[in-house]
């Protein structure tokens, strides 16, 4: 038996996909002659019908999910197999492309198309190492905020500028995101 944990109209946090949703429709799945529902899906307008155990409803404490702190961003080295010119001395590494992997299964992630890479190879390589340190800078940010909130009397006026810069861009990066879930939902 089960019953409804989410309603609807409700803000979730879609684990599976990483966004926030609203629920658009609470679906119990009902049995003749039981007086509950035998199994209860929503679904939130992301293509697909979740369980209660893939959602997670919003804390009042915490609006979003802390990914700084679950997530641990890397580059991995692929292979680059269809390139004739993988053993071009352009290339920092010759034979192989850096991916982001974002998951620790090594699915999720950036990569980059090979046509791209082999135009710039260099900026890639780049790219991929700022992808991969982002997250510790978020950390840094965040630590950073935390001090300037914390110590207001004894953070100088630079640090608090800082501080006040790093808000905006954490802040910018999370309602961005919020943002764009809603407006796949009103899509849809």
């Amino acid at each position: 038996m089960a019953k409804a944990v989410f309603h609807k109209g409700q803000r979730v946090y879609v684990k599976p996909v990483g966004t926030w949703a609203s629920i658009e429709i609470v679906n119990p799945q009902w049995v003749k002659g039981v007086e509950e529902p035998l199994r209860v899906t929503y679904d939130v307008g992301l293509g697909r019908e979740f369980q209660a155990h893939e959602l997670a409803a919003q804390d009042r404490e915490m609006s979003k999910p802390d990914l700084i702190e679950t997530e641990n961003w890397r580059v991995l080295r692929a292979v680059n197999r269809l390139s004739a010119d993988g053993r071009d001395p352009r290339h920092p590494m010759p034979g192989t492309f850096p991916v982001v992997v974002t998951d620790e299964k090594d699915w999720g992630g950036w990569r980059v198309p090979m046509a791209e890479y082999d135009r710039d190879p260099a900026r890639i390589e780049h790219q991929a190492r700022v992808f991969a340190n982002a997250l510790r800078l978020m950390r840094v940010a965040r630590e950073l905020i935390e001090f300037a909130q914390d110590y207001p009397h004894e953070t100088p006026g630079q640090m608090q500028e800082l501080a006040q810069q790093a808000e905006t861009i954490l802040a910018g990066i999370y309602h961005d995101t919020v943002q764009r879930s809603e407006a796949l939902a009103a899509a849809e």
